[in-house]
């Protein structure tokens, strides 16, 4: 990714549509006592204090899924699985604990925790959920949803996301997200009185955006290209991967044919039989080897798929941008068209062809006195409109400071996590080729014994 310019306000930029990260008033009740002493009792904000930050002395854990059946919207009975939240206090000083806390989640609360974080965090890369259901997998491994292994790769995956925003310098401190971790009943009723839903930008304004703005903001534009790329490129990786497991398991199953020969033939061997029967265990040890081997590899292919799903985070935030962008040109537009509106009045000269033109050559000329009414009120228009406008690109600026803060962050954590899951999967490969020649290496020693 290229490197951001140091200067985030070379060029005025658009607006969030609302404030950054404070959700609606009324939340303070809801946390509860427990919560008490570290709430930020400002009004308005959706933050922990600093001194009293709770996520700096608790630890949190997905520990554990349950499969359970219950009744959906639709009155329907359902399977789904439950994922149990561990929060637990650093141990203090005096060897006691304050804080044990837990309650089980489904994958949709998650996924509303999520997007809520999308609409009030607009400028942050929104750490991505595991996915809900497998893909990319050699097609030995279960690409079921309720596929007991699966759904643990998916629970350390949670765990993941759940750290992810817990460690985030502005995410961890949003309320929402305490609720989330200790607030079991109607948890999904307060995310639902934030309003949330209503700030949410529709598909199609984004759509829109993404094709009318005139001055789109080449950082952002470029941004928008690598995430596509970066995507790109680790699908490609992870479809390598899946197809060279596919073929490993294969070769490595075959050697169990070796093991059934080697014992057939001991049967018929009376000094070569005790050495072709050790080499024929060795070889069955080998060929059963590869199911955990290729399970374990999953947890490196998860690693990758969480930066496949960083990709769509970081086209988020451009979309945001865009819409951003697209409402400021809107809004300049208009207030361009006011002013036009306004010197014609005052000239008596219509530049340009407008309804109102034509009314006034079939109906006659306005008085002064209503030409002057319209003109106050034009001016009013027009002073409003500069107000908003400038309100806008003060925002703007701000937005497009945090947003490329929060990227720097994020191609920090990109680089070092990609680094160390592919120098650990490289580990893994050397592991597995030095396990392969131990078993030959066994092998050839039985047959020199022969």
């Amino acid at each position: 990714m290229e490197q951001a310019p140091r200067d985030p306000e070379r060029q005025l930029q658009p607006a969030p549509l609302e404030p950054l990260g404070h959700p609606d008033a009324g939340l303070q009740s809801a946390v509860g006592e427990e919560a008490e002493g570290a709430r930020d009792e400002s009004p308005g904000e959706g933050t922990m204090t600093e001194n009293n930050f709770w996520l700096k002395k608790i630890e949190i854990s997905v520990s554990e899924a349950e499969k359970r059946t219950g009744r959906n919207a639709m009155n329907m009975q359902e399977t789904y699985t439950a994922y149990l939240i561990e929060t637990r206090s650093v141990e203090h000083t005096d060897g006691q604990s304050v804080l044990t806390d837990s309650l089980w989640r489904r994958y949709s609360e998650f996924e509303l925790l999520r997007n809520y974080l999308l609409v009030y965090y607009p400028h942050i890369v929104v750490p991505p959920l595991p996915e809900k259901r497998a893909e990319f997998v050699w097609h030995k491994l279960s690409a079921d949803n309720m596929d007991p292994d699966f759904v643990e790769r998916r629970r350390i995956g949670l765990e993941n996301f759940l750290l992810r925003v817990a460690s985030h310098p502005i995410l961890c401190r949003d309320k929402i997200f305490y609720l989330f971790l200790t607030q079991e009943g109607n948890w999904k009723e307060t995310v639902n009185e934030t309003g949330f839903q209503l700030k949410a930008d529709s598909r199609l304004k984004a759509l829109n955006a993404t094709f009318r703005v005139k001055n789109p903001d080449k950082r952002f534009t470029e941004l928008k290209h690598y995430s596509d790329e970066l995507q790109s490129v680790i699908s490609h990786l992870l479809r390598v991967r899946a197809r060279v497991a596919d073929r490993l398991y294969g070769v490595y199953k075959v050697h169990g044919n070796y093991g059934r020969v080697f014992s057939e033939w001991s049967a018929i061997e009376k000094e070569m039989g005790d050495g072709l029967q050790s080499a024929g265990h060795h070889m069955d040890v080998y060929a059963s080897s590869i199911d955990d081997i290729l399970e374990d590899e999953e947890h490196y292919a998860d690693q990758l798929k969480e930066y496949l799903f960083y990709a769509e985070a970081l086209r988020a935030v451009c979309r945001k941008h865009e819409l951003m962008q697209y409402d400021l040109e809107m809004a300049a537009q208009d207030l361009a068209s006011k002013k036009q509106q306004c010197e014609e009045l005052a000239t008596g000269t219509v530049r340009t062809f407008s309804l109102k033109g034509m009314t006034t050559k079939l109906f006659g000329q306005e008085t002064p006195e209503q030409r002057e009414a319209r003109i106050k009120v034009l001016e009013e228009q027009i002073n409003e409109g500069e107000q908003q406008l400038k309100s806008k690109n003060l925002e703007g600026r701000e937005f497009v400071k945090n947003a490329w803060a929060d990227i720097e962050r994020f191609k920090e954590q990109k680089n070092h996590d990609l680094k160390e899951a592919l120098i650990s999967y490289a580990v893994m490969q050397i592991s597995m080729c030095k396990k392969g020649i131990q078993v030959w290496t066994n092998a050839k020693e039985c047959f020199s014994k022969m």
